[in-house]
């Protein structure tokens, strides 16, 4: 089977993503480490629009390619290497969500929040991080994974559609429509709401 999945691994025709995890089924360490370089900004945007906090979306990455590093040989090859991935996200900050409402914690983003006279937070922010974060706060949710999927994730707008259980034509809608009210909050036209998400 592993000479099978070296060839299946080296077939131009495949994605980059599926080859480098099929190689990961032969324990091929630097296709993990080139896996992690090609997906991993967007698998932590799809968990971050999940979770909304920064520290466990970047814990769920990390958990995403700990699994899927540990659970390589059951990835059946049909060209969706990301929508694989995303799965794994997903269910991990499900749980994670699930964890969370059965032992509530207070995170300190919560803390400073409550502390009369705070400064505001926005400021202890990167400018660039500051920017997302507003961006990304004027869109609906579907609207958000949709930019991520496609925008951080690599995703096409076909196979969002089909890992989102949407028709098509409403992917297409929803990222053209975020895609304006992006462009109205650079030129200045709305304001980001500081609540984010």
């Amino acid at each position: 089977m592993e000479r099978v999945v070296g060839k299946e691994a080296y077939d131009k025709s495949r994605t980059e993503e599926d080859r480098l995890l099929l190689l990961m089924k032969t324990g091929d360490r630097e296709a993990f480490r080139r896996l992690y370089e090609l997906t991993a900004k967007g698998i932590y945007s799809y968990a971050l629009s999940i979770l909304k906090h920064p520290q466990d979306a970047e814990e769920v990455m990390q958990d995403t390619y700990l699994t899927a590093w540990n659970q390589v040989k059951r990835y059946e090859s049909e060209g969706k290497p990301m929508a694989w991935l995303l799965t794994i996200a997903r269910n991990l900050c499900y749980m994670r969500l699930r964890k969370q409402k059965e032992h509530p914690y207070i995170s300190y983003e919560d803390l400073e929040s409550e502390e009369p006279g705070e400064l505001c937070s926005n400021i202890e922010l990167a400018p660039e991080k500051q920017m997302l974060l507003d961006a990304l706060a004027v869109l609906g949710e579907d609207e958000r994974n949709i930019v991520l999927l496609h925008d951080a994730g690599n995703m096409k707008h076909r196979e969002i559609a089909e890992y989102l259980g949407l028709p098509l034509s409403t992917v297409l809608s929803k990222y053209r429509r975020a895609l304006k009210r992006l462009q109205k909050l650079l030129e200045g036209e709305i304001m980001p709401d500081c609540t984010y998400f």
